[in-house]
């Protein structure tokens, strides 16, 4: 990312947590520039396309906080580990630039190498069947225990048994929430929402300090679809926002999977629904999801192959290393220290010290600060 990517990545970031700016009118900031200005008027605002209102509140907040455009990570996402990422960032998602309007901005915590990986939403409604929450636990468990991601939106039911089920698999889960990335939504899943940050992933769009409104479902719903090759629904009413995230999957051709149910269930209204008039394939094992998408087996094995190939390069650099080396490194792992500070803590002679401390930063595992202060790479 040269230095202008990295001053337009700043304005996305401050454009998108005022109030009023939409997806379009950042669009016309970054193509018009606006990143270049140290700062806005409420002329530049309505140039593209905020009302007068807008611009004049716009412009009186960015005033009153002008460390967005200032800082890349606010410190209120610091604590909670959390990262913003931007269509300049590498770790954004690559399967959202294929979608039209990709978010300029996603929050994320936990494992963001679960973004990478391939991926199968399932969705359903808050208040399922037994039939639904079996299937859908089966069903998520199987897909994870299959190296692939599944993804939900951390909702009652359907949403919550699929990330339980998923979470302890080698594909992990993803939750989108429509909340900002520091609340649970609903709050009784608070648990699931903590394991989800500490095992699996959080992503949202909404900055911190947003009150909850409709609209920030039908977003999660969208980023659900989006992010997922294929999408399962178990169990819905016509009506429900499993079926939007069904037809949010359908515009962006993905695949679309339903289970069926009884005729005589409501629950089962939607999915039955979408396999009648053939906008959905009628799904009764996992295996189907490979049958129709064969490439995915591919995708998994070379993953695994990635990943298997980084696990032994590490072990081999581990190998590479002495044993007092890798014990300086773990000292450094903890906090920043100076020579005098390393010494006191490993007890290794000062000649002795300089020798290791020399040859980890030409390994660059560790590195010399200004203040001769050494921290680990």
């Amino acid at each position: 990312m040269d230095n202008n990517e990295h001053v337009c990545r700043r304005m996305i970031i401050a454009f998108y947590e005022l109030p009023g700016i939409g997806w379009h009118a950042i669009d016309k900031a970054v193509r018009h520039q606006l990143w270049k200005k140290e700062e806005w008027t409420v002329e530049d605002l309505t140039a593209i396309g905020l009302r007068r209102d807008q611009a004049a509140k716009a412009v009186a907040l960015y005033q009153e906080q002008p460390w967005k455009l200032t800082t890349d990570t606010p410190s209120v996402l610091k604590n909670y580990d959390a990262e913003v990422l931007t269509p300049f960032d590498l770790r954004y998602p690559e399967i959202l630039r294929e979608i039209a309007q990709p978010p300029w901005v996603l929050y994320a915590r936990g494992r963001l190498e679960l973004l990478n990986n391939p991926a199968v939403a399932i969705v359903g409604t808050r208040v399922p069947t037994a039939y639904g929450r079996h299937t859908a636990s089966l069903m998520a468990q199987q897909l994870s225990a299959e190296s692939l991601t599944v993804i939900s939106g951390l909702a009652r039911g359907i949403d919550s048994r699929a990330h339980e089920a998923a979470l302890e698999g080698a594909g992990g889960t993803i939750a989108v929430i429509p909340t900002p990335i520091d609340t649970c939504y609903p709050p009784e899943n608070d648990y699931l929402f903590r394991k989800i940050a500490e095992k699996g992933l959080l992503l949202s769009e909404t900055p911190i300090g947003t009150p909850l409104h409709r609209g920030q479902f039908h977003q999660r719903n969208r980023i659900i679809a989006a992010l997922s090759r294929a999408t399962i629904v178990i169990e819905g009413e016509r009506k429900s926002g499993s079926l939007i995230t069904a037809k949010h999957a359908m515009e962006m051709n993905r695949e679309l999977f339903a289970l069926p149910g009884p005729i005589s269930s409501p629950k089962s209204e939607g999915p039955n629904e979408l396999i009648r008039e053939g906008k959905a394939l009628l799904l009764s094992d996992i295996q189907q999801i490979f049958a129709e998408l064969p490439w995915l087996c591919d995708t998994i094995k070379t993953n695994s192959a990635e990943q298997k190939h980084d696990e032994m390069k590490t072990d081999k650099q581990k190998e590479d290393l002495e044993p007092e080396e890798r014990h300086l490194i773990a000292l450094l792992h903890d906090q920043p220290l100076s020579i005098n500070e390393l010494h006191e803590l490993s007890s290794i002679p000062f000649g002795h010290l300089n020798a290791l401390l020399l040859n980890l930063c030409i390994k660059r595992k560790i590195e010399l600060q200004p203040g001769s202060i050494y921290i680990a790479l």
